[in-house]
């Protein structure tokens, strides 16, 4: 397994990308909801084409299609997402892939895929999405460790740079955020606090 930065944010534009790839940001994924086809192709572009100039990695959420096409490196799949994606041909186009998981279930489905990164949420209440999950706390990072093996785990829902140092104590990989750092008054030193603790 090729191993991942350790800090993980979550953006639904460019913008974002505009301002946390100069940071030293090396990992982010593009989540993009309600866009029109053409324009989502362009956007989706636009971020690959940032990621690149910044020798970070772009993980693409959902549009799995848009990613084959664009010829971009990373897809993230959440469990619905699962029910309609090709995994044959998002494999066969090299698009390595990560999984959203909530419960045993959806464990054991993700595991047969072979993904190449594992995520447990929430593991903190989180204000992101209502979610029919309770809080999966640090228990089950370390339960969810020993069970996906070699295969890296992030850690999403609620985190925090100090809650992100937790995580990694309980057997996380990786650290996940969205709200932290995109409803903080001072987004860019923020980051700069998830850099430091994640380094």
């Amino acid at each position: 397994m090729t191993r991942l930065p350790r800090f993980y944010p979550i953006f639904d534009s460019s913008d974002w990308l505009r301002r946390a790839l100069p940071l030293g940001v090396k990992l982010v994924q593009i989540r993009i909801k309600d866009l029109p086809p053409a324009r989502l192709l362009g956007e989706l572009a636009l971020c690959q084409k940032l990621c690149r100039e910044h020798g970070a990695t772009l993980v693409v959420n959902d549009h799995w299609r848009a990613a084959i096409d664009l010829g971009c490196d990373f897809i993230h799949l959440g469990q619905e997402d699962l029910d309609e994606a090709d995994i044959p041909a998002i494999r066969k186009a090299g698009l390595r892939l990560g999984v959203s998981t909530h419960d045993h279930a959806e464990l054991d489905r993700a595991l047969a895929l072979e993904p190449d990164y594992i995520a447990l949420g929430p593991v903190w209440p989180t204000i992101l999405k209502k979610m029919k999950w309770e809080r999966q706390g640090l228990e089950r990072v370390s339960e969810w460790r020993r069970l996906v093996g070699a295969i890296p785990l992030v850690a999403i829902g609620g985190v925090t740079p100090e809650r992100a140092l937790q995580a990694f104590r309980a057997g996380a990989d990786i650290a996940s955020a969205v709200t932290d750092i995109t409803l903080n008054p001072d987004p860019e030193a923020r980051i700069g606090e998830w850099l430091k603790v994640t380094q």
